[in-house]
């Protein structure tokens, strides 16, 4: 049974509708308006092997900031909702993700507690149309929506193109460790009985 969620949020500053599938094939289907931060999220798609359809109408004609945030807000939501009651899932997962000169470690758990540890600097204000610093305003708006810790740090790194996309495909590559199934956890792995 796949573990696919459909979400909508539509306010003053966005409009936006996204379709998750956690057992996808890497399709994507991305239009934010921003050309950078599409290609991140394809990246994320295809390197986590979800399927993705997102998009959003912001309003960019103030800047990036609320595009982004907002669609952090969407996707976080649409993780915890495709996810589902988390029974039998690993629930933690990491990758050191190496892209040229560039280092990123992405360490996740879906503990239905949100924090996000982002160790990142950037060199440069903005990679295209996206502003660097809201790399961290997007990945704080998935913690929070999708109740899941987060930590980011980048090991190494000078080109800022490399190191924003090695951070998506990183963090990709740990959820999609944290939400895959293991046989041998029968319910929910935790001492509480709950997440």
């Amino acid at each position: 049974m796949e573990r696919k969620a459909l979400v909508n949020r539509k306010t003053r500053e966005t409009d936006i509708k996204i379709e998750l599938n956690l057992d996808g094939s890497g399709k994507s289907d991305i239009d934010t308006g921003i050309g950078f931060f599409d290609h991140m999220l394809d990246g994320f798609t295809r390197h986590g092997l979800f399927d993705l359809t997102l998009k959003c109408t912001g309003d960019l004609n103030v800047d990036a900031h609320h595009t982004v945030e907002d669609c952090g807000i969407v996707l976080g939501q649409a993780i915890q909702k495709a996810v589902g009651d988390k029974k039998g899932i690993k629930r933690y997962g990491h990758f050191i993700l190496p892209m040229d000169d560039a280092l990123i470690l992405s360490a996740v758990d879906l503990s239905g507690r949100p924090y996000l540890n982002f160790d990142c600097d950037f060199l440069t204000e903005r990679c295209g149309s996206l502003d660097t610093q809201l790399v961290n305003e997007f990945f704080y708006a998935v913690s929070y929506s999708a109740m899941m810790n987060i930590h980011i740090r980048k090991m190494s790194g000078t080109n800022d193109h490399h190191v924003i996309e090695a951070i998506f495909k990183a963090f990709a590559k740990a959820l999609d460790m944290a939400v895959s199934f293991d046989p041998r956890i029968i319910d929910v792995l935790s001492t509480k009985g709950s997440l």
